[in-house]
C-alpha cells in the first residue's frame, strides 16, 4: 500500500488507511530518516485509535503507554540503544507479544528481536514537504 500525503491535514486519513490495511496486526514498524514524521504520523494513528491523551516521542523513555479506554498502545523509540540488550532489559517480549499495539521507530537497531509479524512502515520524505508512506503486511 502507498499513500502520498502532501500535508498534515493528511495524516489523519493515511491513519485510518494504515489501519485499515493492518486489519488484526498490531505491530508496525516505522522505518525513515530523522525528521520524516515517524512520530507525528503515530500521533495520528493513536488519535485513529481514540487516544485523547497527549502522544510525545519517547526518546528519553524509550517506550510511552497510552489508553483509549479499551486498549493499551506502546510507542517505542529505539534511536538512543546502543546494543540489542538494552531492549531485552526493557522486558520488550511482554510487550511486542501482549496483544497490544506496539508502534516502533528505529526498529533497525533491534533486528534480531523483531516479532515474525508485523506492518513495515516506510516513510520517505519527497523533498517539497510532501511524504510517501509505503505499508507492507509481513
Amino acid at each position: 500500500m502507498t499513500i502520498e500525503v502532501k500535508g498534515l491535514k493528511d495524516l489523519p486519513g493515511a491513519a485510518i488507511q494504515l489501519l485499515e490495511f493492518a486489519k488484526e496486526q498490531r505491530i508496525f514498524l516505522f522505518y525513515g530518516e530523522m525528521g520524516a514524521g515517524k512520530t507525528t504520523f503515530i500521533k495520528d494513528i493513536c488519535a485513529a485509535l481514540g487516544v485523547t491523551e497527549i502522544v510525545s516521542s519517547p526518546t528519553f523513555s524509550i517506550v510511552n503507554e497510552y489508553d483509549n479506554g479499551t486498549l493499551r498502545l506502546y510507542h517505542f523509540d529505539f534511536y538512543r540503544l546502543k546494543r540489542e540488550t538494552e531492549a531485552l532489559d526493557l522486558g520488550y517480549e511482554d510487550y511486542f507479544y501482549s496483544g497490544d499495539y506496539c508502534f516502533i521507530e528505529w526498529p533497525e537497531k533491534i533486528p534480531n528481536l523483531l516479532p515474525p509479524h508485523f506492518v513495515e512502515v516506510r516513510i520517505s520524505d519527497n523533498g517539497d514537504g510532501s511524504r510517501v508512506i509505503e505499508a507492507q503486511l509481513n
